[in-house]
């Protein structure tokens, strides 16, 4: 069995409350959960957040759209993943988080065809990134998720979920599927003002007209709106996973003074 885990919560820094904000009068969470629910090769999708309270309205979202919802810690993410997955017990999960309203269902197929067939512990798109920011798919054995959730101990990879398992490829199996063309300049992720804005008006253009639009169609659309493009791409690509690097520098330090 596959599996799709979404993880999502309300609290944010940069952009509170950005998951639920509306597109066309539609939560941003729902349009991601409608795109993937169009892909083939996923039998089952569910939603992970945190059992804060600030996260009870994306459960509240879940249930009136009937989508399964876990909820789990906050702040040590790679817990509440292996949690909702170990209630299922699947071979693989596809790891996809709630700031990227405009992931391909295609594309995540594709990368779940490439993981099955060269027999990966783990496959991605983002270890070496040539696809737009906010087309992050991972893909992993859920063996490996057990090894990650029982000895993974740095924040970074409590937090991230998967880091434990890819930076170690001497001893997990990790694939990669990367684009024919380097469009990782682009950024379609959901962290900022400007990112929300960009994302809206690519939905308020295509959605109308065919509300499964393809990659290629906002390829086209920001073709013809070349000032669109770019709006966004002076944010830092994985500015989260640069902080939690330097939150593992202060856990080691502590570590060794003790």
């Amino acid at each position: 069995m596959i599996i799709a885990i979404l993880q999502a919560r309300v609290t944010s820094s940069r952009l509170p409350g950005k998951v639920l904000k509306p597109i066309l009068g539609i939560p941003m969470l729902v349009h991601q959960i409608e795109r993937i629910k169009q892909t083939k090769m996923i039998d089952r999708l569910l939603v992970a957040t945190s059992l804060d309270i600030t996260d009870d309205p994306i459960e509240q979202c879940c249930q009136q759209i009937g989508i399964e919802c876990f909820r789990g810690k906050l702040d040590d993410v790679l817990d509440r993943f292996y949690q909702t997955a170990s209630s299922i017990f699947p071979e693989h999960i596809v790891r996809l988080t709630g700031d990227c309203p405009l992931c391909d269902p295609e594309l995540i197929d594709k990368i779940i065809i490439h993981h099955l067939t060269g027999n990966f512990d783990y496959t991605s798109n983002t270890v070496k990134a040539t696809f737009p920011d906010g087309l992050d798919v991972e893909i992993f054995r859920f063996s490996c998720l057990e090894q990650a959730w029982k000895e993974a101990n740095l924040p970074s990879q409590r937090e991230h979920v998967t880091p434990f398992i890819h930076s170690q490829p001497h001893r997990f199996h990790v694939g990669q599927y990367q684009n024919n063309v380097d469009l990782s300049y682009l950024r379609w992720t959901v962290d900022e003002p400007l990112d929300f804005e960009l994302v809206s008006i690519i939905y308020e253009a295509l959605y109308p007209v065919n509300p499964a639009f393809s990659t290629q169609e906002i390829l086209e659309f920001l073709d013809k709106s070349s000032h669109l493009k770019t709006i966004n791409t002076s944010y830092i690509r994985n500015e989260g996973w640069q902080k939690s690097l330097l939150a593992d520098e202060l856990f080691l330090n502590k570590n060794i003074g003790n």
